[in-house]
C-alpha cells in the first residue's frame, strides 16, 4: 500500500470552477500559497455545461433574428441556421471539454492543481483520492475554502432515470438536434435552452408549473419571452405539470396533470439546483452533508474560523459573475486575516464584504429578446419595507430602438426609492439589452442619487436614451 504524502498550504480550495480559479488567484498574488484540488475538469460548469456552451448556442440565434428585424438585410437570413456549424463552435468554445488551457492558467498563477475527489477529514484538512487510488492529504494554515457548486436537481418521478432524460448538461452539450424536444421548467435554463433548440430546428414544448416564465424577474419579462416563443413556433404551456414520463420504442411520452399526451425525441428538465456537498466530509467539521452553507459577508461559515463557502454552494445567488465577485471578497478577506488585520472592512460596501449579493445582483437571460435585471423586483422592494415606485417605459421610446430594429419590441422600469431617491432596481426587456445592463448595475450599486442620473448624458442615437425617457417618466408623474 502507498503511503499517505501530507501537503501543507496556507489556503486549499475544493473546486476549480470559475470561482475556485479566483479565489485562488486572489490569495495567490497577496503571497499565500494555495492547492486547488479538482474532480472533473479545471473551469467548471460554467466552462463546458453552462455559460459558455449555452452562449455559444444562443449567439447565431440571436444574430439572426437581429438580422431579420433589419431592412435590406432581412432578406437574406431567412434560411435555416447551419446547426452542424453552431454545434461545432459551441465544441470550439468549449474546448472539446478538455482543460489543458484552464490548468495551464492555474500553474501560471503559481497554485498547485490536485485532481481527484477532494473530502474535508478534519478542520483545515482536505484528503484528495485520485482516479488510481492514491490519497494525499493537504492541510491549510489559514483557509479552506468549498467551491463546488451545484448539481441539477430531477423530480421525483417514477421510471424516470430508465428516460434517460436531459439534464442543462446535456443540453448544452448535445452533438444533434432532436426533432422534438420537451422542456420542463420556466427559469433561465429552460427559456434559454428552449430559445436554442426551437431556433436550431426542434419543435419546443415547454412546461410550466407556475403562471408564466422567469418568475424571479418582473412579470412583464417572463410575458414577453413567452410571447416571442411563441411566435418562433414553441408551444408554451403554464399551470402545468409532468404527471409521468416514459420512453417507448426511443419516444418519449409525457403525461400531463391534465391528462395531454406529447410525444417527444427528448425531454429537458431545468427544475432546480442542489449544493454539491453530500460527498465533501462535512460530517468529519460538525456540519450536515448535502446542504447549503451559510455565510457572513466575507463568504465564511457560520460559526467558523477557517472554512469559507464561495459561489452557488451558499445559496446567494447562484451566477457565475456573482461567484466570481464573491471569490474576490473571500480571497481579500482571506488575506487580511492571514497578515493579523484586527478588524476587517465589513461594513457594506466595504473591501471584505460581498454587500452587492444583497443589493446589486445583476442578471442577464440570453433568449430573444434578452431579459436583463439588477437589484430589486418592485415586489421585492415592497416585500423588504421600502417606500418604492416603477416607473415604466417602452424601450421603443428610444430613437436608438427603432435604428436597431424594424419594429423593436421591449420594456424598462425603474424602481426608484421614495425616500432616499436612489435605484432599488432596473430591468429592460428587449434585443440587445443585455449590453445595457452594466450602466444600471452601477446606478444600482453605487446607489446615484435621481438627481445625479440627469447629468449621466445618454448618446444619440443609442437604445441608452431609455435612460432618459424613464427618468422624463419618473419627473412627470
Amino acid at each position: 500500500m502507498t503511503e499517505t504524502e501530507t501537503f501543507a498550504y496556507d489556503v486549499v480550495v475544493l473546486g476549480a470552477g470559475p470561482v475556485g480559479e479566483n479565489v485562488a488567484d486572489r490569495t495567490r498574488a497577496t503571497g499565500l500559497s494555495t492547492a486547488v484540488v479538482e474532480s472533473e475538469l479545471v473551469g467548471g460548469e460554467c466552462s463546458y455545461w453552462a455559460c459558455i456552451p449555452s452562449k455559444a448556442l444562443l449567439r447565431p440565434v440571436i444574430a439572426r433574428a437581429d438580422a431579420r428585424r433589419v431592412p435590406g438585410l432581412r432578406q437574406s437570413v431567412q434560411g435555416p441556421l447551419d446547426a452542424a456549424a453552431v454545434l461545432a463552435h459551441r465544441n470550439y468554445y468549449t474546448s472539446d471539454w478538455h482543460d489543458e488551457g484552464a490548468a495551464g492558467w492555474l500553474d501560471g498563477i503559481g497554485a498547485d492543481l490536485y485532481r481527484g475527489h477532494g473530502r474535508l477529514t478534519g478542520p483545515r484538512t482536505v484528503t484528495v483520492t485520485a482516479s488510481d487510488g492514491t490519497r494525499k492529504v493537504l492541510t491549510a494554515r489559514y483557509a479552506v475554502a468549498v467551491c463546488t457548486g451545484t448539481d441539477a436537481v430531477l423530480p421525483d418521478l417514477p421510471g424516470l432515470a430508465d428516460v434517460k432524460p436531459w439534464t442543462s448538461r446535456d443540453a448544452t452539450s448535445a452533438q444533434a438536434v432532436p426533432g422534438r424536444l420537451v422542456v420542463v421548467g420556466g427559469g433561465v435554463v429552460a427559456t434559454e435552452m428552449a430559445t436554442a433548440w426551437q431556433a436550431l430546428g426542434s419543435q419546443v414544448t415547454v412546461l410550466v408549473r407556475g403562471k408564466g416564465l422567469l418568475n424571479r424577474m418582473e412579470p412583464f419579462a417572463g410575458e414577453l419571452v413567452a410571447e416571442a416563443l411563441t411566435e418562433a413556433g414553441a408551444d408554451v404551456r403554464t399551470g402545468t405539470s409532468v404527471e409521468s414520463v416514459t420512453r417507448e420504442n426511443g419516444t418519449v411520452v409525457v403525461v400531463t396533470d391534465g391528462g395531454d399526451r406529447i410525444e417527444a425525441d427528448e425531454i429537458l428538465f431545468a427544475t432546480g439546483r442542489r449544493p454539491r456537498t453530500a460527498d465533501i466530509g462535512l460530517d468529519t467539521v460538525g456540519l450536515e452533508p448535502g446542504g447549503w452553507l451559510p455565510v457572513d459577508d466575507s463568504l465564511r461559515v457560520t460559526g467558523s474560523d477557517w472554512l469559507y463557502a464561495v459561489g452557488d454552494v451558499n445559496h446567494r445567488a447562484l451566477l457565475t459573475h456573482q461567484g466570481k465577485y464573491q471569490a474576490r471578497i473571500a480571497g481579500a478577506a482571506i488575506a487580511a486575516r492571514a497578515s493579523g488585520v484586527p478588524i476587517l472592512e465589513s461594513d457594506p460596501w466595504g473591501a471584505h464584504a460581498a454587500t452587492a449579493d444583497h443589493d446589486a445582483v445583476p442578471q442577464v437571460v440570453f433568449t430573444d429578446p434578452e431579459a436583463a435585471a439588477v437589484g430589486l423586483s418592485l415586489a421585492e422592494a415592497e416585500q423588504a419595507g421600502h417606500r418604492v415606485r416603477a416607473v415604466d417605459v417602452e424601450m421603443s421610446s428610444a430613437a436608438g430602438a427603432g435604428l436597431y430594429a424594424d419594429g423593436y419590441k421591449g420594456r424598462a422600469r425603474m424602481v426608484v426609492d421614495l425616500e432616499e431617491e436612489i435605484l432599488r432596481g432596473v430591468t429592460f426587456v428587449g434585443p440587445g439589452v443585455g449590453e445595457l445592463i452594466h450602466s444600471a448595475t452601477i446606478a444600482v450599486a453605487g446607489q446615484v442619487p435621481v438627481s445625479r442620473l440627469w447629468h449621466a448624458v445618454p448618446s444619440f442615437p443609442t437604445i441608452s436614451e431609455v435612460w432618459l425617457r424613464l427618468l422624463e417618466a419618473y419627473r412627470d408623474n
